[in-house]
């Protein structure tokens, strides 16, 4: 169910980011990420599982259709910037499409959005790893940016289409059931039981976080 009476804009697409794979060093080894991405211009071809020119290097953790793409926003790295004392330029954080107005940690998981002529749906909040570090060029900063919870969302792609700078976001519907982005990061990190039981119960939320709410309760002895 939804409680949206009428689709809204909501935001606009500041940039739209892709990359493709790349090794580098990092402590010694070589290391295969897809987080250096750059703003293109024109119009991007947006398709089943990612962006055309865009790829993740390692399917586990990134990409794939619940984590087709990821979002960040402007006013999120203006609070980065005023936290660091320095600038980022948009896709710092590897996102592909870098929003303005939307208050991403309030979105809805299973929300759907307009952008260009595509439509995507809200799946998840992006938990850092590890290559975020590698970007920052400090190993410390993914747990900087874990404590900041600004996590940015990550998206599914209902339709494909194509997406541009400019682009409104309008939101055409919103569940009811009131799980947001920043909802599943709390339980994440407080793992109540009554919380990892709307976590497995809701539609809307992904398989693997399911999956993960099943193995906390079972732990808990609450798996029924």
């Amino acid at each position: 169910m939804t409680g949206l009476p009428a689709p809204s804009q909501i935001g606009t697409v500041v940039s739209v980011n892709v990359g493709e794979p790349k090794e580098v060093t990092w402590a010694g080894r070589l290391v295969r990420t897809g987080i250096w991405k750059e703003p293109v211009s024109g119009r991007v071809r947006v398709r089943r599982d990612n962006l055309v020119g865009d790829g993740q290097a390692d399917l586990r953790l990134h990409g794939g259709v619940d984590k087709a793409v990821y979002v960040y926003s402007i006013e999120d790295y203006r609070w980065w910037e005023h936290r660091l004392h320095r600038e980022l330029g948009v896709a710092t954080f590897g996102e592909n499409l870098t929003s303005e107005g939307v208050d991403l940690a309030a979105s809805v998981i299973g929300e759907e959005w307009a952008v260009g002529t595509s439509v995507l749906r809200v799946t998840q909040p992006r938990m850092p790893c590890f290559k975020l570090g590698i970007r920052m060029g400090n190993a410390g900063f993914v747990q900087t940016f874990d404590d900041a919870r600004r996590y940015g969302v990550y998206l599914r792609i209902e339709r494909e289409g194509d997406i541009g700078a400019g682009d409104r976001i309008v939101l055409m519907s919103r569940p009811t059931h009131g799980l947001t982005a920043a909802s599943i990061a709390d339980i994440q990190a407080t793992r109540e039981p009554k919380d990892l039981e709307k976590l497995r119960d809701i539609p809307d939320v992904p398989v693997v976080w399911k999956s993960w709410a099943i193995r906390q309760l079972g732990r808990n002895g609450r798996n029924g």
